[in-house]
């Protein structure tokens, strides 16, 4: 599938395409890259959608920033113009990992932008409570933050990316190769992979503003059986949305849209028509 490129919010992002109809955008999160929609993609177009899935700041061959902003106002802005750039909105957002952090933050900062956020792995962030048992799962947080951490990821043929897929997947057995391969290209590109870590780097202990916000846009999410935040996460998390908000069980664990894609992808066209027809006039 041919990379195509759009300006938005002051970068060059490229991004895969299928399909025509209304604009659903798809982000992806970290150690991944717009290919972890490859199989969601075709699906999408099949079923009477344009899917769109950008490769997000700094990651190749996206631009990277010339001022380091991996924040929340970055990555809701990168979103609201992405969707402003091929075409206007409202368009329906698919986030899974800091994808997923992008769209609840496009949500409080331009709802009117979009029609429906489905989010994959990560329950709102300003509900995550932290726990001892948490801390240990997300301690790559703290070591992707550090000075030469970059260095670390990068070694023995980006070892680590693959050591974090098994760590939270922890039911996929035998991962592919293929599943890493196109992340660790993007971070052999010079400045690609430190891009990357800007994201951790960007956290802060205090939420940001715009993650204190209700989510009036309809949510669905994505919450997998065999993740390291268990589904329970999702259901205390509805005090942060306003508006619809509904919870899909599945098996799988943090990738769980490439661990078991056939389920994925059932679940998330089916959600879309009910979504749609509930959404249509009478």
């Amino acid at each position: 599938m041919d990379v195509k490129f759009v300006d938005a919010n002051g970068l060059r992002f490229g991004y895969l395409e299928q399909g025509v109809g209304p604009l659903v955008l798809l982000v992806h999160g970290f150690p991944d890259t717009a290919h972890t929609w490859d199989t969601t993609l075709p699906r999408l177009a099949a079923a009477g959608y344009r899917a769109v899935a950008p490769f997000t700041r700094g990651y190749h061959p996206t631009a990277i920033p010339v001022v380091p902003a991996y924040g929340p106002p970055a990555l809701a802005g990168d979103v609201i113009a992405l969707i402003d750039a091929l075409g206007g909105g409202p368009a329906i957002v698919v986030g899974h990992d800091w994808g997923a952090l992008a769209a609840y933050a496009a949500a409080a900062l331009a709802p009117d932008k979009l029609r429906l956020i489905v989010t994959l792995a990560i329950p709102h962030p300003a509900t995550i409570v932290p726990t001892p048992r948490l801390a240990w799962t997300m301690r790559h947080f703290l070591a992707l933050r550090r000075t030469r951490a970059a260095e670390v990821v990068a070694r023995d043929d980006f070892a680590m990316v693959d050591t974090l897929w098994r760590r939270w997947s922890p039911a996929w057995q035998d991962i592919p190769a293929s599943e890493t391969a196109a992340v660790k290209v993007a971070f052999a590109a010079p400045g690609s992979l430190d891009a990357a870590l800007g994201y951790y780097r960007a956290m802060r202990v205090r939420q940001h503003p715009l993650l204190k916000r209700q989510v009036t846009v309809p949510t669905i999410a994505f919450a997998g059986e065999h993740d390291n935040i268990a589904p329970r996460a999702y259901e205390k998390a509805r005090r942060m949305f306003a508006g619809p908000y509904q919870v899909i069980q599945m098996p799988g664990g943090h990738f769980m849209h490439r661990e078991h894609p056939a389920h994925f992808l059932d679940a998330l066209v089916g959600a879309l028509a009910e979504f749609s027809g509930r959404a249509s006039p009478a």
